[in-house]
């Protein structure tokens, strides 16, 4: 899934109660993730010798100098058809 694509899957989701516009789903997913020109978030987290945990997703963690995700319980669940 491509960043386009995040942002209409995440419209969906969430259109329950009145739609986000696209727009505003894009600068979260931006400021999350960051973008070419400048970094999100997440990664700033990173830089500062921080891990940034999403309960039930998983973990970003620096890893020897590289960004890792340690998937949640919940996330691996879900993937593996186990969720209760």
């Amino acid at each position: 899934m491509d960043r386009a694509g995040l942002i209409e899957a995440v419209g969906r989701k969430t259109a329950g109660d009145g739609e986000v516009p696209a727009e505003q789903i894009g600068r979260v997913v931006d400021a999350l993730f960051g973008t070419v020109a400048e970094a999100g978030v997440i990664a700033d987290a990173l830089k500062a010798g921080r891990a940034v945990t999403l309960v039930g997703f998983g973990s970003f963690h620096d890893v020897g100098g590289e960004a890792s995700l340690r998937p949640g319980k919940a996330l691996n669940e879900f993937i593996h058809d186990q969720a209760g």
